[in-house]
């Protein structure tokens, strides 16, 4: 293949990972930021503020226990059908769910039954999710010729942001109206609107050609289960990805969902419109830098990248957290927006390292299963676990010592994460081999 057809092709593959995972990314923060907002009282209704928000984020993290499992369901699917395959399913069930969420009762009109529909159409988004972001990932990166990977990687990265904007954004709108149109059914119109993203997505997804590392060095070979293979070869690289994954994933929900609860709960009352615009802005300029830091993965070294991010997410999140008490709208703009642009060096290069740490064969399962194990683990109790933090200790900083301890633990993790090369050989028997891995990490 020519490289002009090559760099076409990853074109290609790039701008259709990053119009699924926006539309994923989208119904996922949708269902955060109605969680931080309205499902508190809508749907667990209690009388206790604190102990409605802990409710809705404990539902939060429900879809986050689930994503192993859709790791482990999309995965096999990847592994033995195709990446394009798993990711149009995907894409279609996490549309669904979205669009019943927005759909149903709330706790005042069914009664119980209005928190267990929410929360097993909750089980399917974290369903979907789980096999989304490793297929989308390896759609990106295996597209991608040797010494880009990290770049074409960013697009899938690139989605986050996007839908978060998106997300951030719609509601910011709705706050307009004030403070009572989100809650009085108003929540309902961003779910809703899924369906329209989804069609798009669809249409551009199912034209993309199947990733060449799959056709080339898994399709049509003798290979046992994914699942099997994975668990006895990949186990150590599986358990490094999941310490990778802190930062990424659980400090992005505590600069983000956490924060806007944070924000408007009792003990700061800031205003939603404020705290939305913020987080709108912040995404924006999250979504602008998080391509130009993937080039920079692969100029400086993926994992540099990745300790840039580290140190920088602890020392914006601090003062993020102590600004918000004072509600002096320019702090909180600015470290909104200094905290997110931190984070993306840490989301930014994950792609493709987690991509380049596992071979061939069960790759779309194994970065699966670190991606969901770790996202279960650090994003969905992150948000969770900090509001009890504050109502145990009555302090932020138990927060802060939280987010920095989750920091040291990813780059322990970055140091020790293989990196393997695409190019490499590969046997029928796929017999791990030292010709397989590569010590470069750019």
């Amino acid at each position: 293949m020519s490289s002009s057809t090559t760099t076409q092709r990853a074109r290609r593959a790039g701008l259709a990972a990053f119009a699924g995972t926006t539309i994923e990314w989208y119904d996922f923060y949708v269902y955060a930021t109605a969680a931080a907002l309205v499902f508190g009282p809508l749907f667990f209704p209690s009388g206790d503020p604190l102990a409605e928000t802990a409710a809705a984020f404990a539902t939060f993290a429900v879809a986050f226990l689930v994503r192993p499992l859709g790791g482990i369901l999309f995965g096999h699917i990847g592994d033995k059908l195709g990446r394009r395959v798993s990711l149009v399913i995907t894409l279609l069930l996490m549309g669904a769910a979205t669009v019943l969420v927005g759909c149903l009762p709330t706790y005042d009109a069914i009664g119980i039954w209005a928190p267990i529909l929410l929360i097993l159409l909750r089980a399917l988004q974290g369903l979907a999710v789980g096999g989304e972001w490793g297929g989308a990932v390896l759609m990106s990166v295996e597209h991608a010729p040797e010494g880009k990977k990290t770049f074409y990687g960013g697009f899938t990265q690139l989605g986050n942001p996007a839908g978060a904007l998106l997300a951030s954004g719609i509601f910011a709108i709705m706050a307009r109206f004030g403070d009572d149109f989100i809650m009085n059914g108003g929540w309902r119109i961003p779910f809703l609107l899924s369906i329209v993203l989804v069609a798009v997505g669809f249409w551009v997804r199912y034209r993309v050609e199947e990733s060449p590392v799959f056709e080339s060095k898994v399709e049509g070979r003798k290979q046992s289960m994914p699942l099997a293979y994975a668990l006895r070869v990949n186990w150590k690289p599986i358990l490094l990805g999941i310490g990778l994954l802190p930062i990424s994933t659980g400090g992005y929900y505590l600069a983000t969902t956490f924060a806007t609860a944070y924000a408007t709960g009792d003990t700061i009352n800031m205003s939603e419109s404020l705290i939305l615009d913020a987080m709108t802005i912040a995404s924006f300029i999250e979504f602008v830098v998080t391509l130009p830091v993937a080039w920079l993965g692969d100029k400086w070294g993926r994992k540099n990248i990745m300790y840039i991010g580290l140190a920088t997410s602890v020392l914006t999140f601090v003062p993020f957290m102590l600004v918000l008490p004072g509600r002096i709208e320019p702090l909180v703009f600015l470290f909104a927006s200094l905290v997110r642009i931190a984070m993306s060096a840490t989301y930014a290069p994950i792609a493709a390292i987690l991509a380049q740490m596992f071979r061939p064969q069960a790759r779309y399962t194994s970065i699966a299963l670190s991606y969901g194990v770790g996202a279960a683990i650090w994003a969905g109790f992150s948000p969770w676990f900090a509001t009890l933090l504050i109502a145990w200790t009555g302090s932020i900083w138990s927060v802060v010592a939280m987010f920095t301890g989750m920091a040291i633990l990813a780059a322990i993790c970055t140091k020790l994460a293989p990196q393997h090369s695409d190019e490499a050989p590969v046997t029928d028997s796929f017999v791990p081999r030292t010709d397989t891995t590569t010590n470069r990490v750019s």
